[in-house]
């Protein structure tokens, strides 16, 4: 099999670039610059606006439609906590894993992912020989470690194994210019790992801490943010090397005791606290780790995604990514997070200004995510706490991406799949819910745990399952819904009927995506095996 590929990597001339005023305000002001060879990029890495500008061009594809906002998700949504709401081929053929890679919503984020890279080499490359001040260059070096460390997170468990496809190509400063066709992809994903973790412990050893930056900067990469990623690739290793639990647990004690305070929202009021959690409220809380920026100008779309299909003719909402009832039915009776991840049919809750009760006409599962809902409750929200386009549905709720609380169950699991007690860190995100601790936790009571607490989050609850060896047996069974005998009135009686199909998931290939055609054409290798 040819391994070498093709990387189409746009330069940081040829993009746009991000203004600072999207860590505090979430605007959209971009400077098309020439491509790379001109006059223009010749006389470029002269100043610190274009170091700084240059940096923040690399978080612009946080908030792409195709990458945070609904991107990745379609792969999350293949798993058994979702069903994808809407009647859609591309849709319905990556949860049926029947996909071809050049799905309108997947194919994009491959080369997305890679051109955030080629930004990140770009910074690495030039910003050392700059006459910067040291803090503010070691910064932009830090954050360029990161955004290249946590977009290879990605795109490496993705699309690379340790088995016949390998990893996916590493592109850094020293082979960024080579020709066309000569990059090959590592022979295993593992060394994709190894180069993440060596990424973002460069970068841990130049950020601050998220407590030592200045509120304009809040959205930047931080210290905390690199630990827990460095804890997340280990765990993600240790699907092939169990050694690598032992990585797990010490990084996320690093972040635990990294001196920013790191700790979950808890006031012994359950319901509050998870409610609360889920808001714009607690967006720069000790909680949050690393989420996607975002306003009522732009960010993640994934609020309006989740909400009812045109939102009872209030605003547009999409329809998309709806709870199972095997989902809602995996949560202990009395989990106050149960209420506060769905909505069923009679819930209360309030809309834009408006008690009621929850109902849905368009929904095929009869369930709603709640998780994303709370900007929704204030009266005539557009332009205060929900953008004011429902073509882009994003609200003032910065869409999590790590928590410290998924800190805890990696530690957890880490210490389990060594044989060690995991109780501690289980019981503070199970006391936190109000719930009795458990005492010897097994493995199984962490899959549980994790798969509640971060239910309908960009955790990965597909890739989960594949790490775990569950995918198989999981995906046999089918998924279930409420269907209600009248979709307009919340009181109305409901049978559980089968919404979604049992699937055929061949473990032996399945558990990586296909690449786009347009990567493949441009490289002349294979199709990832099996697709």
């Amino acid at each position: 099999m040819n391994k070498h590929i093709t990387i189409k990597l746009t330069s940081l001339a040829a993009t746009a670039l991000l203004s600072l005023a999207v860590f505090n305000s979430c605007s959209e002001d971009f400077t098309s610059v020439t491509p790379k060879g001109s006059t223009s990029y010749a006389n470029y890495w002269k100043t610190e606006q274009d170091a700084v500008q240059a940096v923040n061009s690399m978080y612009n594809e946080m908030k792409s439609e195709e990458l945070f906002s609904r991107g990745f998700f379609w792969y999350i949504n293949a798993s058994d906590d979702l069903i994808t709401g809407r009647i859609k081929a591309d849709a319905d053929n990556i949860k049926n894993f029947v996909c071809t890679g050049d799905e309108g919503y997947t194919s994009y984020m491959y080369p997305a992912g890679f051109r955030v890279i080629r930004r990140a080499n770009d910074v690495l490359k030039n910003v050392p020989d700059m006459d910067l001040d040291e803090d503010l260059k070691n910064r932009l070096l830090g954050e360029a470690y990161f955004m290249r460390g946590f977009f290879y997170f990605w795109l490496a468990h993705s699309y690379g194994d340790n088995g016949e496809n390998g990893g996916i190509p590493i592109v850094t400063v020293a082979n960024m210019d080579d020709a066309a066709g000569s990059y090959e992809r590592p022979s295993s994903v593992t060394v994709n790992y190894a180069q993440i973790v060596e990424d973002l412990t460069a970068a841990a050893e130049l950020l601050p801490l998220f407590t030592d930056l200045e509120s304009a900067d809040y959205g930047r990469a931080h210290k905390d943010a690199a630990y827990a990623y460095i804890a997340k690739t280990y765990l993600y290793w240790a699907q092939y090397d169990q050694s690598k639990y032992a990585d797990v647990v010490t990084y996320a004690d690093m972040v635990t005791n990294s001196g920013s305070g790191r700790a979950l929202i808890d006031t012994d009021t359950p319901d509050e606290d998870f409610r609360l959690l889920h808001s714009h409220l607690n967006n720069w809380t000790n909680e949050y780790i690393w989420s996607v920026n975002s306003g009522v100008e732009d960010g993640s779309k994934l609020p309006g995604v989740m909400l009812e299909n045109k939102g009872w003719s209030k605003y547009n909402g999409w329809g998309y990514y709806q709870p199972t009832e095997e989902l809602y039915e995996a949560f202990e009776e009395d989990d106050v997070r149960r209420g506060v991840t769905i909505l069923k049919f009679g819930d209360e809750f309030t809309y834009f200004g408006e008690d009621r009760q929850y109902y849905s006409e368009n929904s095929l599962s009869g369930l709603q995510f709640n998780k994303y809902m709370y900007e929704y409750q204030y009266e005539s929200p557009e332009g205060t706490y929900v953008n004011s386009n429902g073509d882009n549905p994003t609200t003032v709720y910065n869409v999590p991406l790590m928590r410290y609380a998924e800190v805890l169950l990696m530690k957890s699991e880490a210490l389990i799949m060594q044989g060690q007690n995991g109780d501690a860190p289980l019981n503070l995100v199970r006391d936190r819910a109000g719930l009795n601790p458990v005492s010897g936790a097994t493995i199984d009571d962490l899959k549980h745990e994790r798969r509640v607490e971060l239910a309908g989050e960009f955790a990965n609850r597909h890739f989960d399952l594949v790490r775990w060896g569950d995918a198989e047996s999981v995906y046999a069974q089918a998924l279930h819904g409420r269907i209600h005998s009248d979709r307009t009135n919340p009181d109305s009686d409901y049978t559980i009927e089968e919404v979604w199909e049992a699937r055929d998931f061949d473990p032996s290939y399945m558990h990586v995506w296909p690449l786009p055609t347009t990567v493949i054409e441009g490289s002349g290798i294979s199709q990832n095996v099996g697709w």
